[in-house]
C-alpha cells in the first residue's frame, strides 16, 4: 500500500477512482482530482506548500512533484502526464500537458495548456511556454509547434494510463 501521510495535521485529499502504486509516497496538503495514479517510487510532497491536481492525471514512476516553502505552490491541470523521474517544483502545468521523461519544471514556471516539455528538458524558473508548442533543452527553448497526430498525445496518455492503473487494481 501507497505511503500517504499527513504534514502538520493536513491529509492528502483523492478523487474518485485513483491508483497509488504500493510504493508511491502522497504527503500532506495534496488534493487530487478523479481518476489519478501516481506511479512506482513516485513521490506527491505537499509538506512546505499546496499540491493541486486535476483529473486524469498520471504521474509516472520515480516522479517527484515538490513546492517551495512559503513561496511557490504546486498546480497541476487535467490530463497532465507527467513522465518517468520527471520533476515538478513549485510551477503551473495548464490542462493537456505532457512533461517528458527526466525533464524538470521549476518554481513559478507555467506550462501553457497544449505543451510538451521535452524529455531532459530544463524549464528554468518563471519561464512561461506558449501554449500549443514543444519546449526541449537545457534550458529549454521553443522547437515546434505541437500539430497534426501529436494533439492527440494529451488524450491519448490520460486515458491509456488509466487503463494501465486498472489493470493493477
Amino acid at each position: 500500500m501507497a505511503l500517504i501521510k499527513p504534514v502538520r495535521g493536513i491529509n492528502p485529499k483523492f478523487g474518485n477512482n485513483c491508483y497509488l502504486a504500493e510504493n508511491a509516497t502522497v504527503v500532506g496538503e495534496v488534493e487530487m482530482g478523479d481518476n489519478c495514479s501516481v506511479w512506482f517510487n513516485a513521490v506527491v510532497r505537499g509538506d512546505v506548500h499546496s499540491i493541486t491536481i486535476g483529473n486524469n492525471t498520471n504521474i509516472q514512476d520515480g516522479a517527484v512533484i515538490h513546492c517551495t516553502y512559503q513561496k511557490a505552490k504546486t498546480v497541476i491541470g487535467n490530463n497532465v502526464s507527467i513522465g518517468h523521474n520527471a520533476i515538478v517544483h513549485g510551477c503551473t502545468l495548464e490542462d493537456d500537458v505532457l512533461v517528458g521523461m527526466g525533464a524538470i519544471v521549476m518554481d513559478d514556471a507555467v506550462i501553457k495548456s497544449g505543451s510538451i516539455v521535452a524529455a531532459g528538458a530544463v524549464v528554468l524558473a518563471g519561464t512561461i511556454v506558449e501554449p500549443g508548442y514543444i519546449y526541449a533543452g537545457v534550458p529549454a527553448k521553443k522547437v515546434k509547434q505541437v500539430e497534426g497526430e501529436l494533439k492527440e498525445i494529451f488524450s491519448r496518455t490520460a486515458t491509456n494510463y488509466i487503463k494501465y492503473a486498472e489493470w493493477f487494481k
